[in-house]
């Protein structure tokens, strides 16, 4: 493969992601227990790529923490808001290359669909490809749309109700962009009548000016734009899928000590240290980090992905292709069914469904509501605009750092902000703002009462 070098665009400020953007970028967001950024940077070190440009902007900091000892040297570049072919352009800087790669940086997708990115320009003889796949259902509004004919982009559409194939984050440029990127007009201007595109230097728009052939190069594995909570969600079910059907066979760290009473299915890889004790239910494949303990009773569905120093615990469930991040605590009869970040306590008697924030303490008894009386899909506004997502609509959304007491209830789609509190015995019917106390005002009635009561 010709192409050494890969621009990273990761300045985005990520709003639709609320209530996780707050304070990482949404291209920091853990997938399968791995920033997102590091996943793609390791992906893009085994496809032959030697150089990283990430350009960044919003929350900065978790991005370079995120990058924070990479195999491949990492140039970082400063960008202000301004939209993507403003950013391309700020890391162009630091490019020399005649040919280079671009992914977003909130682009989840495998090693194989950047690999045909990245030879797609020397097997067509096009100046550049971009990735793309079929449009999901009903959601042609939400993407950019590629008019695709023998095997070329022969023009993008923004958000195109009736659009079929899909633009995603993965492309393939030549340096004759440059100056096309120098002269965008500021905004999209290929919409629909009506469109109303953001005063933004779209990177799209650019390639719908660029005077050279693009290949469309559609997607052989799975890709997902995190851009809000629940596709956050689905990138980890996702990978979490990807990695442990990956297995081929079982493979335990000399270290790690496995109980004659656990009872295992199917292929798991155990890191060092790790402990599988007594009564243990493990259906693989699962990967279990280092120093982990499962003890007495903890139960995995399968397809699971367990961070290091995580303990699952007297008879706690781990759903389905569900990830439990690092240093987590899953105990007794708590149950997961969805995606908990580092550090995050579901320590006794709750019931989670949905995608579990940084350090969120879950008090004993929060229940997590997912079947509407309806059985229809919950509704969520994102920056003002009403959304029914197809998937994973009534999940629970706990922001970082946030805390619930005991006995709360999450009506199916509640988001819970950034540091907030939600106190003991509330029914949370809708979103919790960042930095916010939500208690139960209680009224009660006392009359008297006593043994005359019954009769003495």
């Amino acid at each position: 493969m010709s192409i050494r070098t890969a621009v990273i665009l990761a300045a985005g400020a990520g709003a639709r992601m609320w209530p996780f953007a707050t304070v990482r970028n949404k291209a920091a967001m853990p997938v399968a227990n791995v920033p997102n950024v590091r996943r793609l940077a390791d992906s893009l070190a085994t496809i032959g790529i030697d150089r990283l440009v990430v350009v960044v902007g919003a929350q900065a900091g978790s991005v370079r923490h995120a990058l924070l000892g990479c195999s491949l040297p990492v140039a970082f570049v400063g960008s202000e808001p301004g939209g993507t072919a403003s950013a391309l352009l700020a890391g162009l800087g630091q490019v020399e290359d005649e040919t280079f790669l671009v992914v977003y940086g909130d682009t989840v997708t495998t090693e194989a669909n950047m690999r045909a990115v990245a030879q797609a320009p020397a097997a067509t003889g096009a100046a550049g490809a971009v990735l793309t796949d079929p449009m999901p259902h009903g959601e042609g509004s939400d993407w950019y749309h590629a008019h695709v004919e023998d095997g070329l982009v022969r023009g993008i559409v923004g958000h195109e109700c009736d659009g079929e194939v899909r633009v995603c984050g993965v492309l393939a440029l030549h340096r004759s962009i440059i100056p096309v990127l120098e002269a965008n007009p500021g905004f999209m201007r290929s919409v629909p009548v009506g469109g109303m595109p953001p005063a933004e230097a779209d990177l799209m728009q650019s390639l719908n000016d660029w005077d050279a052939d693009v290949a469309a190069v559609p997607a052989t594995d799975f890709v997902i734009d995190m851009d809000k909570p629940w596709q956050a969600l689905a990138a980890n079910h996702a990978m979490a899928r990807r990695l442990t059907d990956g297995l081929t066979e079982s493979v335990i760290h000399p270290t790690a000590l496995i109980s004659d009473g656990a009872e295992i299915s199917g292929f798991v890889q155990v890191g060092a240290g790790s402990v599988i004790g007594n009564r243990a239910m493990l259906r693989g494949p699962a990967i279990i980090g280092a120093g982990a303990r499962l003890i007495n009773g903890p139960i995995l569905e399968g397809g699971n992905v367990i961070g290091d120093g995580t303990r699952l615990s007297d008879y706690g469930l781990v759903g389905h292709y569900s990830v439990v991040g690092h240093n987590c605590v899953v105990g007794h009869g708590a149950e997961i069914d969805g995606a908990m970040l580092d550090g995050s306590y579901l320590w006794h008697y709750c019931e989670v469904c949905g995608l579990v924030g940084h350090s969120v303490d879950i008090g004993a008894a929060t229940v997590c509501g997912t079947l509407r009386f309806d059985d229809g899909n919950a509704e969520h506004r994102i920056r003002g605009r009403r959304e029914r997502p197809a998937v994973l609509a009534n999940s629970t959304y706990y922001g970082d750092f946030s805390r619930t007491g005991v006995n709360v209830i999450t009506m199916p789609g509640a988001r819970i902000g950034c540091y907030a509190c939600v106190g003991a015995g509330v029914v949370v019917t809708g979103d919790v703002p960042d930095r916010t106390l939500r208690l139960l005002k209680q009224e009660t009635v006392d009359r008297p009462w006593g043994p005359e009561r019954y009769g003495w």
